[in-house]
Formats: C-alpha cells, structure tokens, sequence
C-alpha cells in the first residue's frame, strides 16, 4: 500500500509498526507553513537509511526502513 501526503494516517500506520518503507522526497523549495509528516505521536519512531536518489532537479529521494 502506498500512501501519499497525509501525516495523520503515516503516524497511525507508524505507530501500529505497519511501515515497511518509508520515501521521502525532499524537493528544494522553502515554504512559510506546512503540515508535520508524523504528527500527535506518543513514542519515538526509529528509522534507518538505506538508499538515497538525487534527480536533476535537485529532488532527493530518500528511502527508511524501521529499526
């Protein structure tokens, strides 16, 4: 399943421990206000780096697996 864009249901998913992956992209434009990826969580989640993307474009795709 791939969810895209809501931070509420990542952080549900994330604290059941139902993430297999996390990408993130990280596209180089700075904003005034956004909203949280993991928002009202009540427990550290722990995530390891295993592969990174650098586009063109100067977006980073960066890929997480739970610890």
């Amino acid at each position: 399943m791939t969810i895209l864009g809501s931070g509420s249901i990542v952080s549900q998913f994330a604290e059941a421990g139902l993430i297999d992956e996390l990408q993130i992209m990280i596209d180089p434009v700075a904003i005034a206000k956004g909203t949280a990826l993991f928002e009202n969580i009540a427990q550290p989640l722990s995530f390891q780096l295993v592969n990174t993307r650098t586009f063109k474009s100067g977006v980073i795709l960066l890929n997480y697996i739970p610890q």
